[in-house]
């Protein structure tokens, strides 16, 4: 079926482009690795022997590990493949 401007097939390629830039993003904020730290990384605070336990790998206490997650980050809310509705918003 064809979209107007747009080949056949190229709705559903960009949304499994979009799909992959997604899942690629989410996996690079994986879960940290390697051995826990007893102090954490930006504040030096002792952080828990329960957290080290439950969190292998684990840089950073609580309270600096919530303000990283509760930081703004801004993402561009257009399409930046350019498709031809994005351009009409």
């Amino acid at each position: 079926m064809a979209g107007g401007w747009s080949r056949d097939g190229a709705v559903q390629e960009q949304i499994e482009d979009s799909i992959k830039d997604e899942l690629s993003r989410m996996q690079a904020r994986r879960r940290p690795s390697g051995e826990s730290a007893t102090h954490c990384a930006e504040c030096e605070e002792p952080i828990p022997e329960k957290r080290r336990v439950a969190i292998p790998g684990v840089k950073l206490c609580i309270d600096c590990q919530q303000e990283r997650d509760g930081a703004f980050q801004a993402r561009g809310g257009i399409n930046r493949r350019g498709s031809k509705d994005s351009q009409l918003k």
